[in-house]
């Protein structure tokens, strides 16, 4: 069931026979030596395209690929990933070779049942990140219907993701609505208990992020360097560990918060404390408080993912973002390893909802093995924290307008 709080319509809220559907859309995809590293982001879009086709839509795609600035730069092009797309999504794509005017128009007139045209690059035009209005009509000329399936595009108030909302009858694509209905069965109106998993180099980076989270959660694990800052504002030495000791009174004012609100903050009890970052270091395993003058935390310790374990075992639902560790190199991995693979149990044992996000939150998960067995993952790196940070996405409160 789709919550209250949503009024955005579907792809199934549109009649969308015979028309020309633009549909906003994330391809910026990795691409070296001209070609296509990781496709996921493209094989994300398909169920939308897929539907719009038999329904009888004609799929306009539109997209943003690298930063050129309102420049044609010609590395930026979409040009050179137009026939992965092709391959991908298993339909004939046809390249426009600007997203508005002439060329745009040719190629939409030009279509045909069964094809999708893929625009060029709309960062090509300053009027994109200027969220302007002429620009967005320009792009509205193009078609008759308004689909925004980027989510990860919808914390920037752009042309392609806000403005031409409000010009057209608009939905969210298929990934939009999945991102959308699982980050509402995460925070907006979770089954509690609900645990979040916060992790990561910085507290400085997280602050809207925590401040929001300990009001909304029942209990909050803190891992990788922010827990040593954490750690050290309640005055434990963390030796030579990466932790911003500037931002010892901020911490303690989160803490604070957490005890107003009945929030249990859960940072680790023991520890992995190495000579180096690197892989295989020497390394020691002691309670916090005894972490060796000459050493870094690169990992929490056992006791300290026993007690991770059991308030997964108590909870209904888990929001993650971030590694409790330096998971990218052995066997500093442990902690998020071990953590991540009870929270998958529980989810393929169906008694919990977890929903995680960010760049080194798909790594970590994939790492461990089990970002299949999560409920939803989502690949939007900024959209995702703002989300849990309790900010409104541009592109999404257009669509509630549309």
């Amino acid at each position: 069931m789709r919550g209250a709080a949503m009024a955005w319509k579907t792809l199934d809220d549109i009649d969308l026979d015979g028309k020309v559907v633009l549909v906003r859309v994330d391809l910026n995809v990795p691409v070296e030596n001209g070609l296509v590293t990781d496709t996921t982001r493209i094989e994300r879009i398909k169920q939308t395209v897929d539907d719009i086709l038999a329904k009888g839509g004609k799929p306009v795609l539109m997209a943003h690929f690298g930063r050129p600035k309102g420049q044609e730069v010609a590395e930026y092009s979409l040009s050179q990933i137009t026939d992965k797309v092709a391959e991908v999504l298993g339909h004939k794509v046809t390249f426009a070779e600007n997203c508005i005017g002439g060329p745009a128009k040719k190629a939409v007139a030009a279509m045909e049942a069964g094809n999708v045209v893929l625009l060029e690059n709309t960062r090509f035009h300053a009027g994109e990140e200027a969220n302007d209005g002429v620009f967005a009509a320009s792009l509205a000329a193009l078609g008759e219907v308004y689909v925004n399936d980027a989510f990860s595009a919808a914390h920037r108030a752009h042309a392609s993701t806000t403005a031409l909302a409000g010009l057209l009858p608009s939905a969210a694509g298929r990934l939009m609505e999945a991102e959308l209905k699982a980050l509402e069965a995460a925070l907006t109106q979770p089954e509690r208990p609900v645990v979040a998993v916060v992790g990561g180099a910085k507290v400085s980076t997280k602050l809207d992020l925590l401040g929001n989270l300990v009001r909304k959660v029942n209990t909050l694990v803190i891992g990788g360097g922010m827990a040593n800052t954490f750690l050290a504002a309640k005055g434990i030495e963390v030796g030579k560990s990466l932790a911003e000791h500037d931002m010892a009174e901020t911490a303690r004012e989160i803490m604070d918060k957490a005890d107003e609100a009945a929030c249990e903050i859960l940072l680790p009890t023991d520890i992995v404390a190495a000579t180096e970052f690197a892989a295989n270091a020497d390394h020691v395993t002691v309670p916090a408080e005894a972490c060796p003058s000459d050493r870094m935390i690169l990992d929490a310790g056992p006791e300290t993912v026993a007690k991770i374990a059991a308030a997964f075992e108590t909870a209904r639902t888990v929001i993650w973002n971030g590694p409790l560790g330096a998971f990218e190199i052995e066997p500093f991995d442990a902690a998020t390893n071990a953590a991540a693979q009870k929270a998958a149990e529980l989810s393929v044992a169906g008694s919990l909802v977890t929903v995680a996000g960010g760049g080194d939150t798909v790594a970590a998960l994939n790492r461990a093995g089990v970002a299949g067995d999560f409920t939803y993952i989502s690949t939007a790196g900024g959209a995702f924290l703002e989300w849990m940070e309790g900010k409104t996405l541009p592109g999404v409160a257009a669509l509630d307008q549309g």
